[in-house]
């Protein structure tokens, strides 16, 4: 071998090394950094998410009950406070109050929410989910203090029950 081919080699190999160093140290999203908490009643916030399953009549006609996996698992109930009403466009409109316990035994304390959902083709009782925002006001334990908003999405059916998504941010009291 001569010395310019061995130059052109080692120069080869330097760059498929540092090529690779790039690529493996630049993958994915950068973490975000944690916020400093330096002064009292500051707060903080996180985002949140899981999935929820419900059954309607558990507790009676009008209540869902069901487990919470996720960011904020437990478990849910949630009471229709009016039977669905119709609204714009074809839509079926729920008014719903939650009743959210964490699996820690923590309260959260939930307004309460409006669904706007579209019936499902050839169903009576099911609706996709079209709307569905809650605002977290507080709560017991770690939620004492927190505010927030969760939206969910996914499918609820008044016969066989609910599989929802939940997506949002919470904000928790120093």
């Amino acid at each position: 071998m001569t010395l310019g081919r061995i130059t052109r080699i080692a120069f080869l190999v330097c760059t498929v090394v540092l090529v690779i160093a790039f690529i493996s140290s630049s993958g994915g999203h950068p973490t975000a950094a944690a916020q400093p908490r330096s002064g009292p009643g500051e707060r903080y916030c996180t985002h949140v998410g899981g999935s929820i399953i419900t059954n309607f009549g558990a507790v009676d006609a009008n209540t869902t009950l069901g487990p919470v996996t996720g960011d904020l698992r437990g478990a849910v109930a949630a009471t229709l406070v009016t039977p669905p009403q119709p609204g714009p466009n074809g839509t079926v409109i729920f008014h719903v109050q939650h009743h959210w316990v964490t699996e820690s035994g923590d309260n959260i304390y939930l307004d309460p929410a409006v669904a706007t959902t579209v019936p499902v083709q050839n169903s009576q009782t099911r609706f996709a989910i079209i709307s569905y925002p809650s605002h977290i006001t507080g709560g017991t334990g770690r939620f004492a203090g927190a505010a927030g908003d969760v939206t969910y999405f996914g499918e609820a059916d008044l016969v066989s029950g609910t599989a929802l998504r939940y997506s949002g941010e919470v904000c928790f009291a120093e």
